[in-house]
C-alpha cells in the first residue's frame, strides 16, 4: 500500500495518509491568543487538512491534546466541545507537556479515517 506524504519537507510532512488513515499534528498560528483561541485555531487547521484529503472531523478516531499548562484544560475544552461532532467524539488523551515553542499553549495530534 502506498504512503502519501502531504507537503513533505526534510524534517517532517504536513500529514501522512496510509491505508485510508490520516495522521496529522496541528499547532496554532495565533500565538498571542489564550488557550481557547489557540485550540480553536488548531482545530480549524485540522478541518482544513481533513477536507484537503477527503475527510472531515466526524472521522477523527483518536486525538492527543498536549497542553503547555494543565490550568488551561477547561479553556481548551471550551473550544474542543464547540468543535467536536456530537455522537462522533474520538478517543482523546490530554497531557501536560513542555511544547517546543514557548508561545504554544496547545498542540493536537489526530488519527482519522479518510
Amino acid at each position: 500500500m502506498n504512503i502519501e506524504r502531504i507537503d513533505p519537507e526534510q524534517r517532517w510532512s504536513e500529514a501522512v495518509v496510509h491505508n485510508e488513515t490520516i495522521y496529522y499534528t496541528s499547532v496554532p498560528e495565533n500565538l498571542d491568543e489564550d488557550a481557547t483561541a489557540q485550540t480553536a485555531n488548531a482545530l480549524a487547521a485540522i478541518d482544513v487538512l481533513l477536507a484537503r484529503v477527503g475527510s472531515d472531523k466526524s472521522r477523527v478516531m483518536d486525538a492527543t491534546v498536549f497542553l503547555a499548562d494543565a490550568a488551561d484544560f477547561a479553556a481548551m475544552n471550551a473550544a474542543w466541545d464547540a468543535w467536536v461532532v456530537p455522537g462522533s467524539a474520538p478517543v482523546r488523551c490530554t497531557v501536560q507537556a513542555k511544547l517546543m515553542n514557548p508561545k504554544y499553549k496547545v498542540e493536537i495530534k489526530i488519527i482519522a479515517a479518510q
